[in-house]
């Protein structure tokens, strides 16, 4: 972002440098061919840059205000600030160059007026030209900087909001089953799905929504959640969790994979005495394989319209984390059963991460 500073900072190197290249090229062109002694030309220069500098920072104030009042206003103020300065300008050229040559004051021949008021006239409005110029690409640059902050925070904020929003979501599921079960005074079941739930929750409270983590803490972190299921649904239920070891290391967003599974266990629940779900984690050429599947009464439509909060978050989180870069598909099996694949770029974790073993839930409290 071009901050007030540095902006200013801008202005007074194109300020200072343009009249210096005026001065060099007024004396260059105009003062060394022409008959002024060098005793006049030099201090006359040196006024009447010293002058156009002055005029051009009176302006810049002037413009601002103007600028501040209606379309039309602010044109006409501009026009009369640029001619009046112009008029200025010239005055002073010559009443200066009279001075110089020992005479206070001296009438302006009309031809005299036409070309030095001409050429003062020409200068300003090149710099203001060049002024408005400036500022109109700097205001440009500064606010697509500050559309593109906006859409940042935007984009936090919803991605945090779907983070959360799985959640409220999965505590009510795994309360009502404690409260199940300590109602059916399976007490031991019941403390061992509150300490996981605990550790569960602890995990997402200290981790940032926004961040990303191996495939290794990702499993971990799913395990955590397949034993409190398994603690609800005992052998009902049975999660295999695999990774190719060049996949441990690699980064995805964190709790991706565990609102899939539960869907698949709230949505595949049939006839079956047990349900199996698979997940695999493959590396592919440049990007990341994972792969739900289980052997319920899988998707009864296109499953794009079905799989509720959990499938629908899922989607949008990749989204807006890898837009136009990853793929999320899913369907049924021949055998029976549902699948789904996600396809990630394949990020690398950093090599300190890599070498930092996973740290529990427990150790972060």
């Amino acid at each position: 972002m071009i901050k007030l500073e540095s902006k200013d900072q801008l202005f007074w190197l194109c300020q200072c440098s343009g009249w210096a290249a005026y001065a060099l090229l007024t004396e260059l062109l105009i003062k060394i061919p022409g008959p002024e002694p060098w005793s006049i030309h030099l201090g006359h220069l040196l006024l009447d840059t010293s002058c156009g500098f002055g005029i051009t920072l009176l302006l810049r104030q002037l413009y601002s205000r103007a600028r501040k009042q209606s379309v039309r206003l602010s044109i006409v103020l501009h026009l009369g600030c640029l001619l009046a300065a112009s008029l200025l300008w010239t005055q002073f050229k010559w009443i200066t160059l009279q001075w110089f040559y020992g005479s206070w004051w001296q009438p302006m021949t009309w031809f005299d007026f036409g070309t030095w008021t001409s050429a003062s006239l020409t200068m300003l409005a090149t710099w203001t030209a060049g002024y408005y110029g400036i500022k109109i690409y700097l205001d440009n640059v500064e606010q697509r900087h500050k559309a593109a902050e906006a859409m940042h925070l935007a984009k936090e904020s919803q991605l945090k909001m779907l983070r959360y929003q799985l959640n409220p979501h999965f505590m009510f599921n795994s309360i009502n089953a404690i409260c199940t079960l300590i109602l059916k005074q399976h007490n031991s079941q019941a403390v061992g799905m509150l300490e996981k739930l605990c550790d569960l929750l602890r995990y997402s409270l200290y981790t940032d929504p926004l961040a990303k983590i191996t495939v290794q803490e990702e499993k971990a972190i799913l395990q955590t959640y397949v034993d409190i299921e398994q603690c609800r649904f005992q052998s009902h239920v049975n999660v295999h969790i695999h990774s190719e070891s060049a996949c441990e290391h690699l980064l995805i967003p964190s709790l991706l994979l565990q609102p899939l599974v539960e869907n698949a266990l709230k949505h595949g629940m049939g006839s079956q005495s047990v349900i199996e779900i698979s997940v695999a984690f493959r590396c592919l050429d440049e990007q990341l394989e994972i792969e739900i599947c289980d052997n319920g009464t899988g998707f009864d439509g296109p499953c794009s319209e079905q799989g509720g909060i959990g499938m629908k978050n899922c989607q949008e989180r990749l989204q807006l984390i890898y837009p136009e870069r990853s793929e999320f598909r899913c369907g049924n099996q021949p055998e029976g059963g549902a699948w789904i694949r996600i396809r990630l770029p394949r990020e690398p974790a950093t090599e300190q991460a890599q070498a930092s073993p996973p740290v529990s839930v427990r150790e972060q409290a």
